[in-house]
């Protein structure tokens, strides 16, 4: 089986091409998709951080093989997060990539992604998910991730490194506390001086609240939002639906 692969479905609005470093994640959020897709028990896939066998050898056999044919950037990771509790094997993920310069692209919502800010390059980029703004409903959602604001300060300390960063708006839980998450991401410094480079905007998939949901006025809402700053953004397909 091969490390690195094309995502297929909704996936592939994120990235053309991606690796799965772990079969589990300890973030444990209420939300997750990936325990259903790999056909796991929820709570074994979310009690500790497995690494794919021999994830790391795949990961440079691919690369050497793909060396040259790879523009779009890499994503890791689609079914586990990068830098959940107990991975060990980021690090040197992130390095083979930067050894046969194949670009990456990073979306987490760990605490401690900064520690590899060092080797991304040029055309690499940093992004993190951000759902909720509030501590207890994030504790709720997710309770073993990165509070909100630790989040846009890893933003903040990447952009200021020079790194191409983006945003991931999925899911959406609380239109409301979205629309704050936006505003919370150019409130530290002019709009002039942004520091969020892209927005890629969803919705709920897979959990009852969804139907309770006005997509349409959020929708509405949203883009309004992010064209009052000026920002550079990404509707996804199943939301344009749903608004429809």
């Amino acid at each position: 089986m091969r490390a690195i692969y094309k995502p297929t479905g909704r996936a592939r609005e994120y990235a053309e091409w991606a690796v799965n470093l772990y079969s589990s994640c300890t973030h444990g959020c209420l939300y997750c998709y990936a325990p259903q897709v790999l056909h796991m028990d929820r709570a074994a896939f979310h009690a500790e951080c497995i690494e794919r066998p021999d994830i790391l050898q795949k990961l440079r056999h691919d690369a050497r093989i793909l060396q040259g044919t790879i523009t779009d950037p890499v994503l890791l990771c689609f079914t586990c997060d990068a830098y959940q509790p107990g991975e060990h094997a980021t690090r040197a993920a992130l390095s083979i990539l930067r050894e046969f310069d194949i670009p990456f692209t990073v979306l987490t919502k760990g605490v401690y992604a900064n520690r590899d800010f060092d080797l991304y390059g040029p055309r690499d980029s940093f992004g993190v998910t951000l759902t909720l703004i509030n501590r207890g409903d994030l504790d709720t959602w997710e309770p073993h991730a990165a509070s909100a604001m630790r989040r846009i300060w890893l933003l903040r300390e990447a952009h200021a490194r020079g790194i191409r960063t983006w945003v991931s708006f999925e899911p959406v839980i609380d239109p409301a506390q979205t629309l704050r998450l936006i505003d919370a991401t150019h409130e530290f410094v002019d709009v002039a001086q942004k520091f969020v480079d892209h927005y890629k905007v969803g919705k709920l998939n897979y959990h009852p609240l969804a139907k309770t949901i006005d997509w349409a006025k959020f929708l509405r809402d949203v883009t309004a939002e992010l064209d009052g700053y000026g920002a550079d953004y990404y509707i996804k397909r199943d939301l344009a639906e749903a608004a429809a």
